[in-house]
């Protein structure tokens, strides 16, 4: 099977093509947007415009599919805070203000802004949530799923690990002890928003053959 990932994320691109390793039993080849000859266009940067993850990663899914006419998958991931009322949210990627810290990457700007932006709750209090929601689409035959994957921890008040990319150096699992930066490949995915995400699109691949 031929499937079209829509990710432009070469971080993301390696770890769904390792989940999906994991829990696909068939012959699948799997193709990025590079892969698939795809050129960037502005159009990209308003595919995202809704209030639900769900609804991000079908409309991704849908331009994606329409341009390949190849079966894809798109996800929509993001962090939600509870002392920030569930923020960013479906923002996750934007978070920080744009210029607000011009010498930092965009992830390395986004964990700081956060960061301030908890300034001295506690750690009781810093309870969050990855979500990711993956979104396929069939364009021959019309066929939708979602699925949806979350991981529960807290926001540490300064970054840990070498690992992972986002928000995980300044993400924390309860259960590891560790924060997801400091975990290995193996772990994240077996704990990840993504993981759960893309293993539920494994066993449906597998089920719909």
């Amino acid at each position: 099977m031929r499937l079209l990932l829509a990710t432009r994320s070469a971080h993301k691109a390696r770890e769904v093509a390792r989940i999906l390793g994991e829990g696909w039993g068939g012959n699948l080849l799997l193709a990025t947007l590079e892969d698939a000859s795809i050129p960037w266009s502005p159009v990209e940067e308003s595919l995202e415009p809704f209030d639900t993850f769900e609804e991000n990663a079908a409309s991704k899914a849908r331009y994606f599919a329409r341009l390949s006419g190849l079966p894809t998958v798109a996800d929509d991931s993001g962090i939600e805070v509870d002392a920030l009322g569930g923020r960013p949210g479906v923002r996750t990627k934007r978070f920080a203000p744009s210029g607000r810290y011009p010498d930092l990457s965009r992830d390395e700007a986004n964990n700081r802004y956060l960061i301030e932006r908890l300034g001295h709750v506690p750690m009781r209090e810093r309870g969050a949530r990855y979500v990711c929601v993956a979104s396929f689409i069939d364009p021959v035959s019309g066929e939708t799923a979602h699925f949806r994957g979350e991981a529960p921890g807290r926001i540490l008040r300064e970054g840990r690990g070498t690992g992972g990319f986002g928000y995980d150096p300044i993400f924390w699992d309860d259960d590891l002890r560790r924060g997801f930066a400091e975990l290995t490949e193996a772990e994240k995915n077996a704990r990840s928003h993504r993981g759960k995400a893309f293993r539920a699109f494994a066993r449906f691949l597998v089920d719909r053959l």
